[in-house]
């Protein structure tokens, strides 16, 4: 992994995390400036008033980004007939949001492209609520030097240890310089004032020289 890909994955994850529970209310963040995605949580008080909690994750897998979202929903919304793209748009609007945070903090542009359609499971929590979560693929275009998850690698090695497996590895012969002696077999242990080791379990302790 380059340097220049390892800066794309943190800008991401540091994108992702400026956007806390409470940044949507400029009282609440460091820079005095109100950050909104459109999440449901960003409607009322952070502290004041009842909201619906949800949120959203970000993790890499190869040259994606994946994109989680959780949210309470009522029973009455899942059956509503558009949950689902509700849940997508929602998505995207958090894709939206990272492009322009990763520009304001690099001044690069970020091109993510969905790949695949939004993966969701609901389930109940009562009655009434329910809990979602969901989550879509992106491919992200500015990483050149990581490989997709899964695809057969056609690794190429280095010339100098392509060398070094060729002449032996480390049980090849040694250098005219190399003036070390053997070490004896086994496992060492220190006993009487020096280090022994012996063959095998039934073998005698023989004195390193």
């Amino acid at each position: 992994m380059s340097a220049e890909t390892l800066e794309i994955i943190r800008a991401i994850s540091q994108a992702a995390a400026n956007v806390y529970d409470g940044a949507h209310d400029e009282r609440y963040t460091s820079d005095g400036e109100a950050k909104k995605i459109g999440l449901k949580r960003e409607e009322g008080d952070p502290i004041l008033n009842h909201r619906i909690m949800d949120g959203f994750g970000v993790k890499f897998s190869g040259n994606k980004l994946v994109i989680t979202y959780q949210s309470e929903a009522l029973l009455k919304d899942v059956y509503a007939g558009n949950f689902e793209s509700e849940v997508e748009q929602m998505i995207e609007n958090v894709a939206s949001y990272l492009k322009k945070e990763y520009r304001k903090l690099t001044g690069n542009s970020l091109t993510l492209t969905p790949d695949g359609d939004v993966g969701a499971i609901v389930q109940n929590t009562s009655r009434v609520r329910t809990w979602v979560q969901a989550s879509k693929q992106y491919k992200i275009g500015n990483i050149g030097d990581v490989s997709p998850v899964g695809e057969d690698l056609d690794r190429k090695l280095d010339k100098d240890f392509r060398s070094f497996l060729e002449l032996g590895g480390f049980k090849g012969k040694r250098p005219q310089n190399d003036k070390r002696k053997d070490p004896t077999p086994g496992q060492p242990v220190f006993k009487d004032k020096g280090v022994h080791a012996r063959e095998t379990i039934n073998s005698k302790y023989v004195k390193e020289k």
